[in-house]
């Protein structure tokens, strides 16, 4: 069966236990909001596929547990993750200064590039706000890591957030280019493709090669491979 997009992007939302990261899943992928939620267990994805210049991403979201003892399980899935919300409740305060160990854990189980966003959800509720936009975008601005609040309730920049994310990701896989063996291959929903005749990327004419090597295998033979970035 032909595929229906043409990339696949995993992503995941984390964050504590009640901040609001299922009700931002299912606004997202049915455009659903339920107030009788019952916490997360282990982990549970959904998928939507949406459109971003002319190409079809296929989004595979993934939804954790908060709670201390599915850590385990769910830092498992940080690994292959290509992005990751960070999510906070802005009428807990405790939500919020967790953010920082969330990183952390981030910095420990996930890819160094892993693209990085923070929603500070429940921004209808603002008569019982406890944190400040200004401390969550400065919160964002110190790790360099984009930032929105958001309201699953109200649907207030839930669109947004995941279609920025999704962008910033395809922006970083259209700058990475492989050379492999003199020729060059194009990094496309995690395969290598072939271009013929040494011809660098239509529209890419300036292009330095790091010094970054690494090991690919392909066809069972080891060769070293070099990860060129566009200047």
């Amino acid at each position: 069966m032909a595929k229906t997009y043409d990339y696949l992007f995993k992503l995941l939302l984390i964050g504590d236990s009640g901040v609001g990261k299922t009700c931002l899943l299912f606004r997202f992928s049915e455009d659903a909001f339920n107030t009788t939620f019952i916490s997360t267990i282990g982990i549970d994805f959904k998928i939507r596929t949406i459109e971003l210049d002319g190409k079809k991403i296929k989004l595979q979201i993934w939804d954790t547990a908060g709670q201390e003892r599915f850590r385990t399980i769910t830092t498992a899935y940080y690994r292959g993750a290509m992005g990751i919300m960070l999510v906070y409740d802005i009428t807990n305060e405790k939500s919020f200064d967790n953010i920082k160990n969330w990183i952390r854990n981030i910095e420990e189980h996930a890819s160094s590039d892993v693209e990085r966003m923070i929603l500070g959800n429940k921004c209808d509720m603002n008569d019982k706000r406890q944190v400040s936009k200004e401390r969550g975008e400065k919160l964002a601005i110190d790790y360099g890591i984009k930032f929105l609040e958001t309201s699953a309730k109200s649907s207030t920049n839930v669109e947004e957030a995941f279609f920025t994310l999704a962008r910033d990701i395809m922006t970083k896989l259209n700058r990475k280019m492989v050379c492999i063996a003199g020729h060059f291959y194009f990094h496309h929903d995690a395969s290598f493709y072939l271009a013929f005749n040494k011809k660098v990327r239509p529209g890419c004419s300036t292009w330095r090669v790091t010094d970054r090597e690494d090991t690919l295998t392909r066809n069972t033979a080891h060769v070293n491979i070099v990860v060129c970035v566009q200047l």
